[in-house]
């Protein structure tokens, strides 16, 4: 006796609840991992341990503790707050394609950040954190500009080709500026600019949190106006939605959300485009849920690219970023390709 077929409703809420399942179950793994895995391992129960019974006099334990957690907490941050700007400018500009890093926003920040750090000398995080906030301001909206963005998206090639062309430049600035620093200076933002979380401690996870807090209670407050603008000008106008309203409050999301992103990780790429991609897969239209399951997704991606970048060359590390890219890269291949079919 055979089964009787599931509604497409009910297809649906049986993936949205295996995609949660599923994502927990992978982030609780890549949490252990992180906090086992790097130059000096430490096996999980002593990982357990530090976190339950902290001996200040093991080493094990200041390594979990003092290394490990911020380090965790930081990219799990970063990867939340990329995965949601990421889903936000998607709707807003109606583009699969849009994300902080191609849409010039992460490289907005960089160079603010460059300037910061090496031409007005600053040395931490709760200083240039501001100069990354309106890096990533001013570029998004350049973008948004030359890209004609407020069309709601009817040109996602022009804005693609305007993020590239900014980010670009926006390269080219930074780089002029790293080449003229001294080596220590040099070494350290090469660090950083790989997209790269370690060495990150608890002050850096403490003002990303507040920064990724503040941005996402202003995204989730626009989801629902986010489904509306999804059907377009004239629906969303009849329905009530103030697409002015909505436009500002999602760049302030933007901005707060890369802004901090990049200050604490650097400036990573990709990350915002794969995980409401997927997020969209297992929810569908309703941003409602896709940016929950954006910020989860991405969080299990960011952190996952760090814990790979330990493994590939111990004791040496590649760089979260890198790895991110690594992964995102043929994924982004795939999404142009369906979007090019679509559009065609």
């Amino acid at each position: 006796m055979t089964s009787p077929a599931l509604s497409p409703a009910a297809r649906r809420r049986r993936s949205r609840r295996l995609g949660l399942v599923v994502g927990c179950a992978l982030l609780l793994f890549v949490i252990a991992a992180s906090l086992a895995i790097g130059s000096r391992p430490v096996p999980l129960g002593v990982a357990l341990d530090a976190l339950r019974s902290f001996d200040p006099t093991n080493d094990l334990h200041l390594v979990v503790r003092e290394l490990r957690i911020p380090r965790t907490i930081v990219a799990l941050l970063a990867g939340t707050a990329l995965g949601v700007a990421g889903a936000i400018m998607q709707a807003v500009t109606r583009n699969p394609l849009a994300e902080p890093g191609l849409l010039g926003i992460n490289a907005g920040a960089a160079v603010a950040v460059a300037v910061g750090v090496l031409v007005l000398g600053l040395t931490s995080m709760s200083q240039y954190v501001w100069l990354s906030f309106l890096g990533a301001g001013l570029a998004g909206t350049a973008v948004f500009i030359l890209g004609q963005a407020h069309e709601t998206g009817t040109n996602p090639v022009r804005l693609v080709l305007a993020g590239a062309g900014l980010s670009v430049m926006l390269a080219s600035i930074t780089s002029m500026i790293i080449l003229n620093a001294p080596v220590t200076v040099l070494d350290d933002f090469r660090n950083w600019a790989a997209g790269s979380v370690e060495g990150r401690g608890y002050d850096v996870a403490a003002i990303l949190a507040l920064s990724v807090g503040v941005g996402l209670v202003t995204g989730f407050s626009i989801a629902g106006n986010l489904n509306a603008m999804a059907l377009g000008e004239d629906i969303s106008r009849s329905l009530g939605v103030s697409r002015h309203r909505t436009w500002v409050l999602a760049c302030i999301s933007v901005m707060l959300l890369a802004g901090s992103a990049t200050a604490g990780a650097g400036p990573i790429g990709f990350v915002g485009l794969v995980a409401p991609q997927v997020a969209r897969a297992v929810t569908g239209p309703d941003y409602r849920l896709i940016l929950p399951y954006s910020a989860l997704f991405a969080a299990i991606l960011l952190l996952g690219a760090d814990v790979i970048g330990r493994m590939i060359v111990p004791p040496a590390e590649i760089a979260a970023g890198i790895v991110a890219a690594l992964i995102g890269g043929p994924f982004f291949v795939l999404i142009v390709r369906r979007f090019r079919l679509a559009r065609l």
